[in-house]
């Protein structure tokens, strides 16, 4: 067993790990990147990038798909699997291959290989190999997908997004149970791709969505294309190897109780993701823990209590997000290096954005934050993008953009929405938010005819209105029309 004695010790080199080593490096620290796993982001292995690349795909069939409407014509689809799934792990290794120069960069005797555990506040055990003795520690561990044990008792074709990514070619049909942004984002790209799926819901959420009306709206868009079954929940998976190739006999339960038996060739499990901080020995740190395991922490300096341990990206369960996981761990690493003078850093506005048609976002406050954190002192506007002008020319006009402004003070605190280019539209209120710009100053900027952002504008409208009359209610249980 060897010692090592470091400044700062990172564990994870992940997208928040790779961003705590460099910040402590930056601040002139000693510092060592442990990782136990494969090196390379979640967000390029399996993540953001390889799901873009399927979205990609489906999008360019959708696209031939929905031409005779515009009065063109093309030629018989035809979605060939293999070639699809190869372009989707040739383009994700390129993404990962990046990560991985990265990482080449850094010098070896900064890296160590193990499963890092704590002994005691600044001292670490990777495996059976070494001891680690750091001023501070970082925790950046990520997060794994979640899958319930009798679940994973169906067998192999029980999966998460993770094993995707490495299939050679497209299946037959694939039953998704969740309607988060994995579930939804896949389910409808393999849809659009030609294979049978059904996604199931517990409740009915779609996505982050907390407003109830554009919530509604989302569901009713993506109900017309999708077999989408909300108050459902799943009674029991097994394994039904008498069919060809193998398959996972489903049986589900509705509102009513009403039990369903169908057979899909794989069930992709997106309901949600662990934080991996089980077997880190956080009880030898002397971490407090909330309730679920995660060490406290504060989210301006991502301090654990006052120790010298900080933790960043997945690992929290805040925003599980790429740019919070690297904003963070930049906020980690300088402030492991800087222990014990600790100082904030830059938390930007909340963005979470779901690459479904219709696209869905959520900026700065939600609906359900600002129920609680500003009841009663919050208006509301609105614009549907049915008859918006060129939604309608793209045939994309379906959704709905609320917006939310302060009484007294007029300033904008947020938006939910879905629609077209939500992307984009969500990266122009985030940057208004941030910014702090009242109703009024963001009704000043320009805008161009004819655009999506013009429903912006008719929503500001509608806000500014609302702003300008004296609050008629509160909002104690976050029923619409506030």
């Amino acid at each position: 067993m060897q010692t090592k004695r470091t400044e700062v010790a990172v564990i994870g080199a992940g997208t928040a790990g790779m961003s705590a080593y460099r910040a402590a490096r930056a601040g002139g620290k000693r510092a060592l990147l442990i990782e136990s796993g494969p090196y390379g982001t979640t967000c390029a292995r399996v993540g953001c990038m390889p799901s873009k690349l399927l979205i990609a795909a489906a999008e360019a069939a959708h696209a031939v798909r929905a031409a005779p409407a515009f009065g063109v014509h093309p030629g018989p689809l035809r979605i060939a699997g293999k070639e699809v799934m190869a372009r989707v792990r040739g383009e994700r290794d390129r993404f990962v291959g990046f990560v991985l120069d990265g990482i080449e960069q850094i010098p070896a005797e900064d890296k160590l290989r193990g499963h890092a555990r704590f002994l005691g506040p600044g001292r670490l055990q990777l495996d059976d190999h070494t001891i680690i003795e750091a001023d501070s520690v970082v925790i950046a561990t990520g997060s794994t997908p979640i899958v319930p044990d009798e679940w994973r008792r169906a067998g192999p074709r029980v999966i998460t997004s993770d094993q995707v990514f490495d299939w050679t070619d497209l299946p037959d049909s694939v039953a998704v149970v969740g309607t988060g942004v994995i579930g939804l984002e896949l389910g409808q790209a393999l849809h659009r791709l030609g294979v049978r799926v059904t996604l199931f819901a517990r409740g009915g959420s779609v996505v982050q969505l907390s407003d109830p009306l554009v919530r509604e709206v989302a569901a009713r868009a993506l109900a017309d294309e999708l077999d989408i079954r909300f108050q459902t929940e799943i009674a029991a998976l097994e394994a039904d190897a008498d069919k060809d190739g193998g398959q996972v006999a489903l049986t589900s339960r509705d509102a009513a109780g009403n039990l369903r038996t169908e057979r899909f060739s794989y069930v992709l499990a997106a309901i949600g993701r662990s934080p991996n901080v089980g077997g880190l020995g956080l009880e030898s740190a002397q971490l407090a823990l909330d309730r679920h395991g995660i060490p406290l922490y504060d989210k301006h300096t991502m301090q654990c209590g006052s120790s010298a341990v900080f933790i960043a990206g997945d690992a929290d369960n805040e925003r599980p997000v790429l740019p919070e996981a690297a904003d963070q761990g930049r906020i980690a690493g300088d402030n492991a290096a800087r222990f014990p003078r600790t100082q904030p850093g830059l938390r930007r506005t909340p963005l979470t954005i779901a690459f479904s048609e219709p696209q869905i976002a959520v900026v700065g406050a939600s609906y359900k934050e600002l129920c609680v954190s500003h009841s009663g002192r919050f208006a509301i506007g609105q614009v549907s993008f049915e008859n918006q002008g060129r939604s309608r020319v793209m045939l994309q006009n379906h959704g709905m953009l609320r917006v939310y402004g302060e009484f007294g003070s007029g300033r904008f605190l947020g938006a939910e929405l879905a629609g077209p280019r939500a992307e984009h539209l969500g990266h122009l209120l985030a940057w208004a938010c941030q910014a702090k710009l009242t109703v009024a100053a963001m009704l000043d900027m320009p805008f161009y005819h004819p655009v999506v952002e013009e429903g912006v504008r008719t929503a500001l409208r509608d806000l500014a209105h609302h702003l300008s009359k004296e609050p008629e209610e509160v909002c104690q249980d976050c029923t619409p029309g506030t």
